[in-house]
């Protein structure tokens, strides 16, 4: 096995412990119980602490900010003590998150850690830099595997690009093919925006159920939803992958227009978010222990 497929197969198994009944029921009662992000402003911090923790997977660094608010840098033990030579005080409290082989792993807040100093940058430590073009090209044979394909567009500044069903599958046999348009007259950074958007749509399932991709059934919200939802991933997404784009205003605008976040399924963004990284081949790899058999919980 090369180590590019170890890695795709590394991080899909990671995304699909997201992708359970129990995942959801946990965060389900994580939200009510905390009577968190409800308002509009703390569901955009919510987004922005997801962007921060990017050696993280989307859903595993909400549940950081659910357990411990205002935690600035989180890491297992094994990442502290291999990468910044650190290790965790005695005493210290562990946060939990999910993980496959566990069914949890085990992390710790920075300030539970003791050892050499952290560099200045370490809450950019796992940032992935800019979007180039031969970057951008890279993402077009992983999305053929999943029969998504790509196609540019000659159209004008106000049309960034779509996504639509080709072939609908008509038994679990047969795969579902989609078709993304892009504008081909945007630079790079716009083009990465517009594909990570058009992808939200799809795994949020704003076209319909796919089993073989995960995606639930959710056409039946408004497309004032759809389009806040779908702008969410592309926000989460870009920003942790190094890229500025529209969906800072638009979020903006939306927390300045509004004080709830009636209609919006949090756990959908962050899965969503997570599935577009890790078919695009742009999961964090945070490194853990495996746990021993007589690991307590």
């Amino acid at each position: 096995m090369y180590m590019s497929d170890y890695k795709t197969d590394h991080q899909t198994k990671q995304q699909k412990s997201f992708e359970t009944e129990d995942a959801r029921s946990l965060l389900d009662q994580l939200l009510a119980d905390s009577k968190l992000y409800t308002q509009s402003r703390d569901y955009k911090d919510l987004l922005d602490f997801v962007v921060l923790l990017r050696n993280f997977a989307p859903f595993n660094a909400m549940l950081l900010q659910v357990q411990k608010p205002g935690l600035s840098y989180a890491a297992s033990a094994r990442d502290w003590r291999e990468r910044f030579d650190r290790w965790p005080k005695e005493g210290a409290r562990p946060l939990l998150i999910l993980w496959p082989f566990g069914p949890v792993a085990l992390v710790y807040d920075v300030m539970d850690t003791k050892g050499k100093p952290l560099p200045e940058d370490v809450a950019s430590f796992f940032a992935r830099g800019e979007i180039d073009e031969i970057k951008l090209r890279s993402f077009e044979p992983l999305l053929k595997r999943k029969s998504i394909e790509w196609c540019f567009v000659d159209a004008g500044d106000r049309n960034a690009g779509s996504i639509r069903v080709v072939l609908r599958a008509s038994s679990d046999k047969d795969t579902t093919q989609y078709r993304i348009h892009i504008n081909r007259n945007h630079d790079p950074a716009v083009k990465f925006a517009t594909l990570v958007h058009e992808l939200g749509h799809l795994f949020l399932g704003h076209l319909g159920s796919d089993r073989k991709l995960g995606v639930p059934e959710r056409r039946a919200l408004d497309h004032s939803q759809q389009e806040l939802e779908a702008e969410s991933v592309a926000y989460i997404v870009c920003e942790r992958n190094g890229v500025k784009s529209k969906s800072q205003t638009y979020l903006a605008n939306f927390v300045n227009a509004n004080t709830t976040i009636d209609h919006i399924d949090v756990y959908q963004v962050m899965r969503a978010a997570g599935q577009i990284e890790t078919q695009l081949s742009l999961a964090a790899h945070t490194q853990y222990d495996r746990p021993t058999k007589s690991s307590k919980f």
